[in-house]
This record gives structure tokens, sequence and C-alpha cells, in this order.
């Protein structure tokens, strides 16, 4: 597709372990455009954690072609991946991967620190990216002086500091509460509105329904990939009430 931002061809990732081999991607092929939003779900085993491990250029497939932004990754050099992953890719883990002796504002600038700016346009930079997040007053808290919602909010603007093309979350509300689950969807409602890619990974129905489609693995294989008909808004107060 010419409007492909990611193109993945009969990818296959196969672990050697001991006398066994285990094939966590079988043969799997799928394009996504800019600025889609799309939900990974599938079972535990199913190969959705090392499709996102490929995606976000921490992990090389066995075989298969990878179109990332009209660059194909099989011919990048280590280095290249490395400033390909910090330019195009923002990461939303589920356990935020905070640095606990670094302030929020620090935490959200560390992704800056290969951009060539000075280290007072980084930390100015980070504290923009916190206050769009609804943290200009937690600049200066540690990450255990926030609660869940806050730290996973640092951890999005940490995400988006770089100006990257994609999000990939994986697993982003699988720490927090109901409430603050649906806060951070809002935020990835916006984000995607701005004009982001973003791959969702999660487990659970409810989150995956914020996603414009759904793709499913199994067994390290394409199960199925559907538009969604039943789009939910993070924004609407009656799937707030109806989730609580």
């Amino acid at each position: 597709m010419s409007n492909s931002i990611i193109s993945i061809e009969d990818l296959k990732k196969i672990y050697v372990m001991g006398m066994e081999k285990v094939h966590a991607l079988d043969g799997v092929s799928i394009d996504i455009n800019a600025n889609e939003y799309v939900a990974l779900m599938g079972p535990s085993g199913s190969g959705k954690s090392t499709l996102m491990n490929l995606l976000g250029l921490l992990d090389t497939p066995t075989e298969g072609n990878y179109v990332l932004n009209k660059q194909i990754v099989s011919t990048m050099t280590d280095s290249e991946l490395a400033k390909t992953r910090n330019k195009e890719i923002g990461f939303v883990f589920q356990t935020f991967n905070l640095l606990p002796r670094l302030s929020a504002l620090e935490n959200v600038a560390l992704p800056l620190v290969y951009s060539g700016l000075s280290k007072s346009k980084r930390l100015a930079k980070a504290d923009e990216v916190l206050t769009s997040v609804g943290l200009g007053d937690r600049v200066d808290h540690k990450p255990n002086e926030l609660s869940g919602g806050q730290r996973q909010r640092v951890a999005i603007a940490r995400a988006l500091v770089n100006d990257p093309s994609i999000i990939l979350a994986d697993e982003p509300t699988g720490n927090l509460d109901t409430k603050t689950s649906i806060e951070i969807m809002a935020i990835f409602e916006e984000i995607h509105k701005k004009g982001n890619t973003i791959i969702l990974v999660t487990h659970e129905p409810e989150i995956a329904e914020h996603a414009h489609r759904i793709i499913r693995l199994r067994d390290g294989l394409l199960e199925s990939d559907l538009k969604n008909e039943n789009i939910i808004s993070a924004h609407d107060p009656e799937h707030f009430y109806n989730q609580n």
C-alpha cells in the first residue's frame, strides 16, 4: 500500500530452545497505514509480544520483510536501527519503565539526549509534553511520588517527546484501575487525533474496542484482521459509568 507506514510480509521468528524450535511467529503479513489506530490481541503465546518487539525494532525476524516508513529494516545496521527506533517509535509499557531517581521532567527528557538539543531546550520540550498530558504541576516529582495513572502519563509523555510517527503501547492499562484506564485511553484518543499511528497490545476486549481496527493472532499466525464497527470513546461518560 502506498500509504503504509508499516508493511510486513511473511514475517517469521523462530527461537531455538535446546533441541526444539519454537515458531513464535509463523509467517505474518500486515499493512498498517499512517494514522491508523490498531489493537493487537491474542492469548498468551499467540506471538503478539514477539510481533510488537519486531515492529518496534527491539528484535529482528528470522525470515520475512519489514518496511517501516519506506525503509527496509533488514538492510539496516545496528546503529541505523537504534536511530530509526528513537526517531520513529515511542514506546509505552505496562510497567511504566521510569528511572526512580529522576524527576518526571528528567525521565521525559531522556530520549532527547541524542537529539543534538541543548539541555535547556530538552527540558523545555519535556515540560511542554508533560503539560499536554495534564502533568504540568508534577514535573519535579519522582516516580514514587506519583500515582499509577500519573506514572503512565509520564511514560506517554516520554514516548511523545521525540515526535515519533508511531506509538507502540504494550498493555498500557494493565496495572491501572478502570477509572484511570479510561483517562489513559482518552489521552491515546487525543494522540491519534493529532496524526500519530497507534498500535496497542492488549488482552482486554474493552480496551481493544477503543481502536479502529483489531488484529488477532493465535499460535504465531494471523487469526483475523477486522475493522472495529463499535468504536468506544473514552470521552463518552456513558461508557465510563458502564465500566464501573
